[in-house]
């Protein structure tokens, strides 16, 4: 982490110049790098980017968004994703080609309050999203507990390398799923190992912004008594 370097940019400010690789928040600009959000600059080896400190999620084609079931019609689900817009997830997604309107009950797969693993099948920003739950490990969430962070943290939580959440995990025995739409499912058989988990998001959460994070995460969880 010596060669990371962070300072409080807004749009148009320059971040730096040289052989460096704009990854989130930033354009580049000939040889300058600018920044395109409020945020926290972070240059990492050969790349840069912006942590933004505002913002509501915005759909993305192949995201994975944790959500919740609103309600539905007699072809799909409608489903809050932390966001201005609402997905809709088709019941022959979930039914198969097979699906009937007529004859299958939505409510018997997936009802109000439940919460699924989907992704971003379409999303053009003049609609509301369609949503998929076909491909492997999406679909219902049987177990665990929700946490709600900005969507603007999630890369700061997976971590470089998914260095952060890789920790996390390792410390506490826990399976996090982490929905770019800042919705996170925590599951752990150990009820210490929860609490601590979900301190340690909420740690990134407020603390977002501070140098050496990772260490920092790593020392609370290793803690007594916490």
């Amino acid at each position: 982490m010596e060669n990371t370097k962070r300072k409080y940019v807004i749009p148009g400010d320059v971040i730096t110049s040289g052989p460096y690789r704009p990854e989130q928040n930033v354009i580049l600009d000939g040889e300058r790098i600018i920044a395109t959000a409020i945020g926290i600059s972070e240059i990492y080896d050969d790349t840069v980017r912006v942590i933004s400190l505002t913002g509501k999620y915005i759909p993305k084609i192949n995201d994975l968004v944790v959500a919740k079931v609103l309600s539905h019609s007699s072809l799909s689900w409608e489903l809050d994703i932390n966001s201005s817009y609402v997905g809709f997830l088709p019941a022959a997604d979930v039914f198969g080609r097979d699906f009937s309107a007529h004859a299958d009950e939505l409510n018997s797969k997936l009802k109000k309050g439940d919460l699924v693993v989907a992704r971003i099948a379409n999303s053009d920003r003049s609609r509301d999203p369609l949503l998929t739950i076909s491909d492997r490990e999406l679909g219902k969430i049987e177990s665990g507990e929700l946490v709600e962070i900005s969507p603007s943290k999630v890369p700061r939580l997976i971590g470089k390398r998914g260095t952060m959440i890789q920790t996390i995990e390792m410390a506490t025995g826990a399976i996090i799923t982490i929905g770019q739409n800042g919705w996170i499912v925590v599951s752990c058989e150990n009820s210490d190992g929860l609490l601590k988990a979900v301190k340690a998001i909420q740690m990134v959460e407020e603390q977002a912004h501070i140098a050496n994070l990772t260490d920092r995460v790593k020392s609370m969880l290793e803690s007594k008594g916490e």
